[in-house]
């Protein structure tokens, strides 16, 4: 339980001091509401609740990057320039792939609703 309290003050943090965060989790919450209205298949949902658990999982390890990063130094550093663009990087290729999921699995679906 004493870890599982770690974790969730982390989460808290990330979202307390992240604009990012917030987004990522309401567009989660719009994926969740909208798989819910257009009846989305089991398999489906497991595809859509992957892909933004994932961008979640990648904007809260961007988070920890940047925050190590800024205690290291806040001084022009090529190495530490470049783990925060790497850590960015995968919290875009996440939303993309969340975004191409989406995709997928909705515009059939909304394209039929306007037939």
């Amino acid at each position: 339980m004493r870890k599982l309290s770690f974790a969730l003050r982390g989460i808290a943090s990330a979202f307390a001091g992240e604009a990012n965060m917030k987004i990522h989790a309401a567009a989660a919450l719009t994926v969740i509401i909208l798989a819910a209205v257009l009846r989305v298949s089991p398999t489906e949902w497991c595809l859509l609740l992957f892909a933004a658990g994932s961008v979640v999982s990648a904007e809260l390890l961007n988070t920890a990057v940047e925050r190590l990063c800024d205690r290291v130094t806040r001084e022009r550093d090529d190495a530490v320039r470049a783990a925060k663009d790497i850590a960015a990087g995968a919290v875009l290729a996440a939303a993309v792939i969340a975004a191409a999921v989406g995709c997928i699995v909705f515009i059939p679906r909304i394209i039929d609703l306007l037939k």
